[in-house]
């Protein structure tokens, strides 16, 4: 290497000595590993969903004339978002609700927890239509991408997003901007639909799309796991991490009723490989697969996976894990413990 290096420069008519040469080689490979790494860093960021025909897809979505009747699996899971706000001691000045969607999460915020509340959408007519708290909270709305926030830095107390997230193609970006405008031991409050969403139509339309085409298409966008989000928060730098399953099952007439409310509700799919159009037969087909494995005469249902999570951003003032090697009891002997306070309990119990 060193010798074709030499060549080279001898070419130009450069002459140097040995240690000059290996200077410049270490500089040269430096540059290079550097480069690479920038390369390796720009790849990691997966360009899966289009954010423009989601932006449009939330548009439509709320110019609906009854656009409150699709408002229900996002209230529930907005609702029991915003509980655990309660669960939390303490009195919020500045939250911000990314993704706030039509309010779901919003309009169960209370003036006891929340004072000051930042709605933000990618969609500013979905964000003019949104439902707001009770008035004691100033509100103001900004439009927002998700994957570029515009909060300065340690300036949030709070930050929440419910079923919002799961479009976000740089996630891990987005998880870094709120760690960042995050103040110390702020919050970071979110919901974001689990792998397990929907698994039933996904596997309704494979089979038929199989069965009449002779291949399949994804129709189903793709969705996280809980490893993978507690993964990509402690990637973040978030600590005290706590996150929590729950399934959510909505029966419907038959699966178009299905579709039709997923529209509704903008969840429809925007990745770039999706299929464009549905053939008729493939939906009948993908109906009666749907009845005859899930369903009964009656209804079909639909499960939603719901994964709740809860992140801080570090701070001193938090609780630590103790030293290694610090306990005094062992686990060993938890047995016993347990059976010697029972055996005390009833001793008092027999003495009264």
């Amino acid at each position: 290497m060193f010798c074709h290096l030499r060549k080279r420069l001898c070419f130009f008519g450069y002459k140097l000595c040995k240690c000059e040469l290996e200077k410049l080689f270490i500089k040269h490979q430096l540059t290079a590993s550097l480069t690479t790494l920038r390369m390796v860093h720009q790849e990691t960021v997966m360009n899966v969903f289009d954010r423009r025909s989601k932006l449009l897809q939330k548009t439509r979505a709320s110019n609906l004339e009854e656009v409150e009747l699709y408002d229900y699996l996002k209230d529930e899971v907005g609702y029991r978002l915003t509980d655990r706000i309660f669960d939390i001691k303490r009195t919020f000045n500045k939250v911000v609700d990314l993704g706030c969607g039509r309010g779901n999460a919003s309009k169960n915020v209370f003036a006891d927890c929340v004072e000051n509340l930042i709605m933000c959408d990618m969609s500013e007519t979905m964000l003019n239509k949104a439902v707001l708290p009770e008035e004691s909270v100033k509100v103001s709305k900004v439009v927002v991408d998700e994957e570029e926030l515009p909060f300065e830095e340690d300036s949030v107390d709070m930050v929440m997003s419910n079923l919002s997230l799961h479009w976000v193609n740089n996630l891990p970006g987005t998880f870094s901007q709120v760690l960042k405008c995050l103040k110390n031991d702020g919050v970071f409050l979110g919901s974001v639909f689990g792998g397990d969403t929907l698994f039933e139509l996904r596997a309704s339309l494979q089979l038929a799309e199989t069965e009449r085409t002779g291949g399949i298409s994804p129709h189903i966008s793709p969705f996280t796991d809980v490893r993978d989000v507690g993964g990509l928060l402690n990637q973040a730098g978030f600590t005290m991490l706590t996150i929590d399953c729950d399934e959510v099952v909505v029966k419907y007439p038959s699966v178009f009723e299905l579709m039709w409310d997923l529209k509704g509700m903008a969840e429809n799919n925007c990745t770039w490989v999706r299929s464009h159009h549905l053939r008729k037969e493939v939906m009948i087909a993908a109906s009666a697969i749907y009845k005859e494995l899930y369903g009964t005469d009656e209804f079909v249902p639909a499960t939603f996976q719901i994964l709740y999570f809860v992140a801080w951003k570090p701070d001193p003032s938090q609780p630590k894990p103790a030293k290694r090697g610090s306990a005094t009891h062992s686990l060993d002997s938890l047995g016993n413990i347990i059976k010697w306070k029972r055996k005390s309990t009833l001793m008092k119990l027999e003495f009264n």
